[in-house]
């Protein structure tokens, strides 16, 4: 129990060392970046900090597994040239008994990050996001709720609100729809409500549409018009309905399951927030498959030049694993195959096959 202790308070020490690097190196790298993109007369350095600082959680969190195979590398690199490791065999201890440490390291700093970086990385992406439509002048067109679904279209001369019950997967066909124009003035100026609406040529072609005037009468109701079909001129686009979701990064772990359930019932697809769910509940696996990786080519003690080529090798391989987990996620963003697969096949492959090297080379 000691010696594990002592491994795991290694293990944690090379993390926060090569965690701080990466953390300093990437907001340097960023605050170039903004200084780059958003830096001119009317943009102060304290502003391109703010925007540096939002956006460097969201980079640390993607880089998770590439410092955990650097610090399970820089453990394990250090101990066998202290002869640590040797000593540690030599008292009767088993190269997989040694990993007990590392590994658990491993799976409790994945479920930290899962439950309370990814929060925080959500709120600072979202706060970044929001930041940057404000210097740019955009805005969310787009809003779920219980109720169904929000859309916002505007001129110089009108704003609307639009509320639907459902929509197609792209959100360029409603459902049970209700326009609510607003004047320059932010009165309501007429209320319309359809059976359905379709985004087509820069316009929503309403059917079964009735209107409600609200200006200049006392009695909207007996004035109102029916209508088969309907025009009314939009700015929109299904681009920038798809956008207005934003990232699956921008929400809480905490809240994806029910902004999920929000997309199913307002007839979205929800394909590509299942999958980011799953690979984030996966996450701890893939840090666990990173230290058994790094494990398998420098457990063992160090003669001559082959330290570099064994280093070299890990990180290629952790890097195909990488790949492989993207890869994997876009094919299940594609329904290609099922989220849980997508998300979950990656790591345990990468597990397997560390365990087998490990055996093969310790105890074959």
């Amino acid at each position: 129990m000691i010696l594990h202790r002592y491994f795991a308070r290694r293990f944690v020490l090379t993390i926060l060392g090569v965690f701080a690097v990466f953390f300093m190196l990437l907001l340097f790298i960023d605050l170039i970046e903004q200084s780059r993109r958003y830096g001119d007369e009317s943009t102060g350095f304290a502003q391109l900090l703010g925007l540096t600082l939002l956006n460097v959680p969201q980079g640390i969190y993607e880089i998770l597994p590439l410092i955990m195979i650097i610090s399970t590398l820089s453990l394990f690199l250090g101990l066998a040239r202290s002869s640590e490791m040797v000593v540690t065999r030599a008292a009767g201890r088993s190269a997989i008994r040694a990993l007990v440490a590392p590994v658990g390291v491993a799976l409790g700093l994945g479920i930290l990050a899962v439950a309370l970086l990814n929060p925080i990385v959500a709120s600072t992406t979202k706060a970044y996001e929001a930041k940057l439509d404000g210097m740019q002048g955009r805005a969310s067109v787009l809003s779920l709720a219980a109720d169904g679904l929000w859309l916002r279209q505007g001129s110089d001369t009108e704003q609307t609100v639009i509320r639907a019950t459902r929509a197609n997967l792209d959100g360029t066909e409603l459902d049970g729809v209700t326009f609510l124009t607003f004047g320059p003035d932010g009165r309501p100026e007429r209320r319309i409500e359809a059976a359905s609406a379709t985004l087509s040529g820069g316009a929503w072609i309403l059917t079964d549409a009735k209107v409600w005037p609200l200006v200049g009468t006392r009695n909207p109701e007996a004035e109102a018009v029916l209508h088969p079909t309907l025009q009314i001129s939009s700015t929109l686009t299904a681009d920038q309905i798809r956008d207005s979701f934003g990232t699956p990064s921008s929400i809480s772990i905490w809240e994806l399951p029910q902004f999920i359930e929000r997309l199913q019932d307002a007839g979205f697809s929800a394909r590509r927030h299942q999958v980011f769910l799953q690979m984030e509940l996966a996450m701890p696996v893939f840090l666990v498959a990173m230290v058994l990786i790094g494990a398998g080519f420098t457990l063992r003690h160090q003669r001559g030049g082959k330290t570099g080529v064994m280093v070299l090798a890990a990180i290629l391989l952790s890097f195909a694993a990488y790949f492989l987990r993207n890869f994997a996620k876009i094919l299940g963003e594609n329904g290609e195959i099922p989220a849980i697969l997508a998300a979950w096949a990656p790591p345990l492959a990468a597990i397997s096959l560390s365990l087998a090297l490990l055996l093969h080379l310790e105890d074959g």
